[in-house]
């Protein structure tokens, strides 16, 4: 996928980024409304379940505790088995008998005082579980059999009830939290759409104004004062990139053309010339440094056709100066007519901080310039660099394990990436396989 077809950084599949953040913050209190729900309804339900439980539990236990020491008492004042007893609950069975009876029930014999609760597998579901009291003394023992089937059936019933209960409470907060949502991100909606159109205005009209006295219109006015500032300085900078676009331009012109007059002299040495044109590389290479870093400032492409091959030989010749009395040779090999739309000084100042770099690192050697169809690569034979050098050479300030001892402040390849990024070129610095050395490669989308 070429890099115009790949998708903007604030876009991702045809949904804007803030847009979709704002969804997913809608949906965050969205969610918290549910789960706030959700988890209170749950919990109420669940502790009244616990509490209805334990309170039940105990009065029943106290209450058929009470009926079966009453039933002893009765037995002991009327031992005869047809005497008379009334008893409160039709699921409630009394029972007493000697303590060492063997009519007694196996599972009960050996059951101690207290409730206990039971299950009886001869009987239906609904009246298998119950609820067995013992009463001992030493000349009587009284058996309670309380069948609950009919409360686990009420059980049941408050266990639906319950459950619905929380289904619509939950529903309830979700309503509510959509509700909620659109209210709350409104005013965040608006201003994000305010700030938006920031781009789109001449002259940006104020945010706090549109917006109530509250945390979103302290952020309106926040944003306010940090676009006056933004914009002050962006004033300030534009008009100091200007200034001194214009007066370092001016006194280059001059000195350019006072090297020509001078070169055109018959009586000119030899000596004398080389200097000048050194002077006049000189000037040429801060032309086109004040034109990159210009455009730089501004953000702006220019446009041009620019011969690659014929600017690398320039750009070769230019940097001999760098190689000093050192053994190295530098040449230019590749295709010719290779052409790149933009300036020749953006060109310039790309390929020729790539080829002065490799030969200000080169002891001896060679540093070979090569033109291909889409790239320039540059290699020499210097002490080559790291993987970590490699990713990081062209920060702002970062200089390599090699540069150790040399001059400069690390600003060249930053430069480079800076200008790679605003024409949509790719520039990467790596060691050499085939020897020692590295190898730059500028890589761009021929005309």
């Amino acid at each position: 996928m070429n890099e115009t077809d790949a998708p903007a950084p604030h876009e991702s599949h045809g949904i804007p980024l803030r847009l979709r953040n704002r969804r997913r913050l809608r949906r965050r209190i969205i969610l918290s409304f549910l789960l706030l729900g959700f988890g209170l309804t749950t919990l109420f339900a669940v502790s009244t379940m616990v509490l209805r439980q334990r309170i039940e539990n105990q009065l029943v236990g106290d209450w058929l505790q009470a009926e079966a020491r009453n039933y002893l008492e009765f037995k002991r004042e009327h031992p005869e088995p047809d005497a008379p007893y009334s008893i409160s609950e039709q699921q409630m069975m009394l029972f007493a008998y000697r303590p060492s009876s063997p009519s007694i029930p196996l599972e009960w014999r050996n059951l101690p005082s207290g409730v206990h609760d039971l299950r009886d597998p001869e009987s239906d579901k609904r009246n298998a579980q119950y609820k067995l009291v013992v009463a001992r003394a030493d000349d009587i023992v009284v058996f309670l059999k309380y069948s609950y089937g009919r409360q686990n059936l009420n059980t049941r019933q408050l266990l639906v009830l319950l459950a619905t209960s929380v289904a619509l409470f939950t529903l309830l907060a979700w309503l509510i939290g959509v509700w909620s949502s659109r209210r709350v991100m409104k005013p965040v909606a608006e201003l994000a759409t305010r700030v938006a159109a920031f781009s789109e205005q001449h002259r940006r009209e104020p945010l706090a104004p549109h917006f109530a006295d509250d945390e979103v219109g302290q952020l309106a006015e926040t944003l306010d004062r940090y676009a006056d500032e933004l914009t002050e300085r962006v004033a300030r900078d534009r008009e100091f990139n200007a200034d001194v676009s214009h007066e370092l331009r001016t006194p280059l012109a001059v000195i350019r053309g006072a090297t020509e007059l001078m070169l055109a002299s018959p009586t000119l040495d030899e000596k004398t010339k080389q200097r000048l044109l050194r002077i006049e590389r000189a000037t040429l290479q801060c032309t086109d440094l004040t034109t990159a870093l210009l455009m730089l400032s501004r953000n702006e492409r220019g446009s041009g056709s620019t011969d690659v091959r014929k600017l690398a030989q320039a750009q070769a010749e230019a940097n001999r100066t760098h190689l000093a009395n050192k053994p190295v040779e530098i040449r230019v090999d590749g295709q010719s007519g290779v052409i790149v739309d933009a300036p020749e000084a953006v060109l310039a100042v790309a390929l020729g901080n790539l080829i002065g770099n490799a030969c200000k690192y080169t002891a001896q050697g060679e540093v070979v310039v090569t033109v291909l169809a889409d790239r320039v690569e540059v290699a020499d034979t210097g002490p080559g660099i790291d993987a970590e050098d490699a990713e990081r050479l062209f920060e702002r300030g970062y200089r390599g394990k090699s540069s150790e001892g040399s001059k400069g402040g690390g600003i060249g390849l930053a430069i480079v990436r800076r200008l790679c990024d605003l024409y949509g070129w790719k520039v990467d610095l790596k060691p050499r396989t085939d020897r020692s050395g590295a190898i730059a490669t500028l890589q761009f989308e021929p005309h």
